[in-house]
């Protein structure tokens, strides 16, 4: 009676939180999944609860590969997002810095991050993450999901959702080794170890990234002292295939890191100070997959945990502030794949899930003493898709959640269509959806000096939609991309006073992204971004760090040297004008709005393969040199350059 499709057994792989998105639940599975990554590129995580080819994708997705991330060299992966539409990326000085990450004009908080299926927000970062902590320690694939997406992921996703997958094993047992020297004293190590079968896998990595850094307060206002970081970060991951239908996965990571910092001073702005942070964060996730009725329904488990703990400590070394934020996600999942052959050669996905998430803010300062608070979410969604003629591509998704009566239960929906004209090789594509982002732990309860929480705040709700046309040429060797997106904010939640309110009006943004890949020649790929954003409050005010012109160009080309394989990397980034708002908490009269200039970043990237496995590298960063700033009063790094050493042994 059930059509089995084929394509579903590399693509169920993992259970999100916010909408539950079917998650690998083994390395087997995983593995499955990433090497139908290397030989179809298409296939795309993210976008649905289930994994689709992105020409049955409506809403707009951006996917970085591994291969990329290692021919551009990038270390934190912020400065890659810098290439991706419709995102712009603002870091308070050098690497370790804070880190804010917006999609489409959105806010920060309204970006949702995964890691592995695991939701990394912080709840006592107003719930953010800061991209400050994460390197490129065996990361697989960056997918960047644009538009709201809260009927599949719940709060959080407003803007969109940036999806990181790390690596699995080779079949065999692999190691790789990485070692980095370069300005600023910096230092970088990466170690890997790997073993992959048909029943078991499990892969590990651990990174060391030192630098003595820059000063994080602008030196060009004369702050000269340094502020280094230091971070370690840790992964694995475990899969095992007991039986043939039946997955279990458990994958862990651990971020060490301590910080440098500066401090502000009245009406100046950012200046030198000798504080510092600590920072431990900690996720966890543990799952398994049933597959019943040779594979055409099947059962998800999961359970999910994180931990972002940051102590800031002054010039003697006192803690002055602690910051606590966890979230423990349970999960189920069950899905049903079917075709009909005889009605429109189609092929259905049926999803239904629920999930509850409890999340918990701990706070200690000297002003008010230890506190803890918690929020429990209860969310129920479900999703059909429907492929017609494999021509005509559609999905409809409904989440409810259940807010445990502080504040109103909330509905929301997604719907995406995509057409592929197959003669002309011209697919059409849109999607349109309802969002909302719930009141932060610190907003509802937070507690400083200048500061008191408004229980009584609600939800701040979206509504976008786009619309667009990709064309392909020349047998696909030329595809240019060009989308209309539209996004309204209600119940914008801003500090007013000493407290935070829900604002009157509506938020409008509006823009276009515009993106063409192209292989003009034999092992040369140049791959073009621009986005245009208009993001006005309600007052018809220009939204703050939102860049009218973003721009990127990444040229990459493979080439023989004696025979050995050599790469040379070239990546440019425009940021165009934006706004800031420097906050002065002790002398609020001088809190006001400036602009911030526009800049161009140039980085070159080379790498030759000297030996088989052993491969010698050099990059060269902002090498025009530019003095710029992504938020005002914090400087960033001029003219810089690194060189390494990358080894690697097996598989055995």
């Amino acid at each position: 009676m059930f059509d089995y499709l084929g394509k579903k057994k590399t693509t169920s792989l993992h259970l999100a939180t916010g909408g539950l998105l079917a998650l690998g639940l083994t390395a087997p599975a995983v593995a499955q999944a990433d090497d139908a990554v290397r030989s179809e590129p298409e296939l795309v995580i993210s976008a649905s609860h289930t994994p689709l080819p992105s020409k049955e994708i409506g809403s707009s997705v951006t996917v970085i590969t591994a291969e990329e991330l290692e021919q551009r060299q990038v270390r934190v992966v912020s400065d890659v997002l810098r290439d991706v539409p419709g995102v712009a990326v603002n870091r308070a000085g050098s690497v370790g810095q804070l880190t804010q990450v917006r999609i489409r004009g959105t806010e920060g908080n309204q970006t949702l991050v995964m890691i592995d299926g695991i939701e990394v927000n912080n709840p006592a970062a107003q719930s953010e993450f800061n991209f400050a902590n994460l390197l490129n320690a065996g990361i697989a694939r960056i997918e960047v999901l644009r538009g709201p997406q809260s009927a599949i992921y719940g709060s959080d996703a407003i803007g969109g959702v940036i999806n990181i997958i790390t690596k699995d094993p080779e079949p065999g047992f692999t190691v790789t080794t990485r070692g980095e020297l370069g300005s600023f004293s910096t230092r970088d190590g990466q170690v890997g170890l790997g073993y992959g079968s048909d029943k078991f896998t499990v892969s590990a990595t651990v990174e060391r990234f030192i630098t003595d850094g820059i000063s994080a307060a602008d030196e060009d206002d004369g702050n000269t002292e340094k502020d280094g970081y230091d971070n370690t970060t840790g992964r694995i991951k475990i899969g095992v295939k007991p039986v043939e239908n039946l997955e279990l996965k458990a994958v862990g990571m651990i971020i060490d890191s301590d910080l440098d910092a500066d401090g502000s001073a009245v009406v100046v702005n950012a200046v030198d100070s000798l504080d510092t942070s600590q920072s431990l964060q900690r996720y966890g996730l543990v799952s398994g997959k049933l597959s019943l009725a040779d594979g055409a329904w099947d059962q998800l488990l999961k359970a999910s945990y994180m931990d972002d703990h940051t102590d800031f400590l002054d010039a003697t070394g006192a803690t002055t502030f602690t910051t606590e934020g966890k979230s423990i996600t349970y999960g189920y999942q069950s899905d049903f794949y079917f075709s009909t052959p005889d009605v429109a050669a189609a092929e259905h996905t049926v999803t239904l899930a629920a999930e509850r998430k409890k999340e918990e803010q701990y706070t200690n300062s000297g002003f008010s003493g230890p506190n803890t608070v918690s929020i429990v979410n209860y969310g129920y969604t479900s999703e059909y898709r429907v492929s017609l003629w494999d021509s005509l591509f559609l999905s409809g998704a409904v989440r409810y959640d259940d807010n445990d009566d502080l504040f109103d239960n909330q509905t929301t929906y997604r719907g995406t269509a995509a057409y592929l004209f197959q003669e002309t090789a011209t697919r059409l594509h849109g999607s349109f959806g309802r969002a909302v982002k719930n009141p932060t732990l610190f907003e509802l309860y937070g507690s400083t000096p200048s500061y008191t929480g408004n229980p009584n705040l609600e939800p701040e709700k979206g509504f976008g939609w786009d619309a667009g046309v990709e064309q392909s040429f020349l047998d696909d060797r030329l595809i240019l991309d060009v989308t209309y997106f539209n996004n309204r904010i209600e119940n914008l939640i801003q500090g007013s006073g000493t407290t935070a309110v829900n604002t009157p009006g509506t938020s409008r943004i509006d823009g276009i992204e515009f993106t063409a890949s192209t292989e003009p020649f034999e092992n040369v790929r140049l791959d073009a971004a621009y986005t245009y954003t208009n993001a006005e409050d309600s007052n018809g005010v220009q939204l703050t760090r939102r860049p009218k012109h973003i721009a990127s160009l990444v040229g990459n080309y493979d080439f023989d040297v004696m025979e050995r394989p050599a790469n040379v990397n070239l990546s440019i980034q425009y940021n165009g004008k934006q706004t800031d708002t420097v906050f002065d908490s002790f002398f609020p009269v001088a809190t006001r709005t400036v602009e911030l200039g526009s800049y161009t970043l140039v980085n070159l990237a080379g790498s030759y393969e000297f030996a088989e496995g052993a491969k010698f590298y050099m990059r060269g960063e902002n090498l025009l040199n530019e003095d710029y700033q992504d938020v005002y009063g914090y400087g960033s790094p001029g003219i810089s350059f690194f060189a390494g050493l990358q080894i690697k042994f097996g598989p055995y």
